[in-house]
């Protein structure tokens, strides 16, 4: 396979780089990377530790539990992982964190669409918050929950882009009919047999009117959305009643 250009490529940061790749080295993401249609580095943050017991963690300042991942160590991990010619100097440098903005499909596609990121796996009570400022890292949640670190995050927002990068799904309108979207979340599907317990598919789905189709299939995502994300279906509704620019130049 002949490839033009840089690849996208993903670096992670984390204290147990044999975590991956993990779910990324199967399927549909682990495909393309045996492919060569993305590359992941996993780089452990301890090689950057200077003392002999390797330590990257320290109590945290003004007493509480737990420890937090010194900045000097996660600073010199992040600019080894950042030198280097086929490194970008614009790339985005995420951390993964529950107080981070939440990861929507709108900064997948353009995560996407980059040259790839830098995750930092945040472990312990968190991250020295000098690095986070002294080194741009952008903090990104998955949710409203607390895991043991970030490296499943990571995994959950790396496999989001690369379904989405060239040649990975096998239709290129794969992905334009999913959830978020287009702020809605995705239509019932069907498929074979005809009819399952009882249940046949919808009349309309068979009908060969496309058209109808489409219409059933919008009326559906928007009822599922309004049903069960309140949130995504106001923001729509929002975006709607917004004036459109029509100053002239």
């Amino acid at each position: 396979m002949t490839l033009v250009g840089p690849i996208w490529r993903a670096t992670v940061l984390t204290l147990f780089p044999e975590m991956f790749p993990g779910p990324l080295g199967v399927s549909l993401a682990g495909k393309a990377l045996a492919s060569g249609l993305w590359a992941l580095e996993a780089r452990d943050i301890r090689d950057s530790a200077t003392d002999r017991h390797r330590s990257v963690d320290d109590t945290p300042a003004g007493g509480g539990p737990g420890m937090v991942l010194r900045a000097d160590v996660l600073a010199a991990a992040i600019d080894a992982a950042d030198c280097g010619p086929d490194r970008p100097e614009d790339r985005p440098r995420l951390l993964m964190s529950p107080r981070g903005r939440p990861l929507t499909q709108s900064q997948v596609v353009e995560l996407a669409a980059g040259p790839g990121p830098l995750v930092v796996c945040g472990r312990f009570e968190g991250v020295d918050q000098r690095v986070i400022a002294a080194r741009g890292l952008q903090e990104v949640s998955i949710g409203d929950y607390v895991l043991s670190g970030g490296e499943i995050a990571a995994m959950a927002l790396i496999d989001a882009c690369v379904r989405l990068l060239p040649g990975v799904m096998g239709k290129l309108s794969s992905g334009a009919d999913e959830s978020f979207s287009d702020g809605l979340l995705e239509y019932p599907q069907y498929t074979r047999p005809q009819e399952f317990e009882g249940q046949p598919i919808p009349e309309i789905l068979v009908s060969g009117d496309h058209a109808k189709v489409a219409a059933w299939r919008l009326a559906e995502a928007e009822a599922l959305t309004k049903a069960r994300r309140p949130d995504l279906w106001a923001a729509k509704n929002s975006r709607q009643k917004q004036p459109k620019n029509t100053t002239k130049g």
